[in-house]
């Protein structure tokens, strides 16, 4: 099992015919992804060789759904158009949209998100500016390495894209059921709360690691979500312990307002509904080591 992404999601990349979209869409295809299609306008008709595999092009999301009954997309489309890209996902009523880009001004994020909800949320939104997500040995949306773990009984639901990859290396031996990167802009299609009430209805995940980060409430909604909804084990790390206090840290999301926002914080909300939480990655993975060995 898995959450979100299974060996049976026929993936579609809106964008796959630009520099990053065809390196990357190569890069899930040798992991495994049932890549069935491309989505751009201007090339619609015609295919992309990629080491032997003959992808067709579409003109449009519903196009490429109709034709090859795809449903998942993954989007690498520069940020002044992603909001459109979006609209025409979720106009076409593709079940989970896989935002990469970076870069996407707020305004239109929130604006893609409303327009999501507006419709009746037939599409999930995972991102933007994320790594996307993998289910190793299945199928990886996105651009995680899907070299670095192996399939295993843990699930991942990080903020941070570099973090995700150092989790998932910590813990190869162990391996994922599914590991989720959700982004680190303010606004966001996939919470923390929405992975973690997916990993708690997943019989095949015994213990969820979740990663979060300095700014926002996000991981103290979380915490009050896990106290209340989940049986699981949860394990958690927050990056930001030694950043600076007023500073604006990295990600667009990582604004601290006084006392709010800041890791210990946050380590002391998750902590108090039951989290254990490690003060560096390898702390964390060695204390989902010992939970795991009962």
């Amino acid at each position: 099992m898995a959450i979100f992404l299974n060996k049976d999601s026929k993936v579609i990349v809106q964008g796959m015919t630009g520099a990053t979209g065809m390196k990357h869409t190569k890069l899930m295809l040798g992991d495994g992804t049932n890549i069935v299609g491309g989505v751009n306008p201007r090339k619609a008709g015609t295919s992309v060789d990629i080491d032997g595999t003959e992808i067709p092009v579409f003109g449009t999301v519903a196009e490429a759904m109709e034709k090859t009954g795809a449903n998942v997309s993954v989007l690498f489309v520069p940020p002044a158009f992603a909001k459109a890209a979006v609209v025409e996902a979720i106009d076409a009523e593709i079940p989970l949209a896989v935002v990469i880009t970076e870069g996407i001004a707020v305004h239109d994020s929130a604006a893609f998100y409303a327009y999501a909800v507006e419709k009746g949320n037939k599409t999930r939104i995972i991102g933007p500016n994320c790594p996307g997500l993998i289910s190793p040995g299945q199928s990886n949306a996105g651009i995680i390495p899907g070299d670095i773990t192996k399939p295993g009984r843990i699930g991942l639901v990080s903020k941070s894209g570099t973090l995700t990859y150092q989790m998932m290396y910590e813990l190869r031996d162990i391996g994922f059921s599914s590991a989720v990167g959700i982004g680190g802009d303010p606004v966001i299609g996939t919470t923390h709360i929405d992975a973690l009430a997916a990993f708690e209805a997943d019989p095949d995940t015994d213990l969820i690691v979740m990663i979060g980060e300095i700014g926002g409430d996000a991981e103290e909604r979380a915490a009050a979500y896990i106290k209340e909804n989940v049986k699981k084990p949860v394990v958690g790390y927050v990056a930001g312990f030694t950043a600076p206090e007023g500073k604006t840290m990295g990600h667009a999301g990582a604004i601290v307002s006084g006392s709010s926002g800041t890791a210990a914080a946050k380590k002391e909300a998750l902590e108090a509904a039951g989290v254990k939480v490690g003060k560096t990655p390898t702390e964390t993975a060695k204390l989902a080591r010992a939970i795991l060995a009962g």
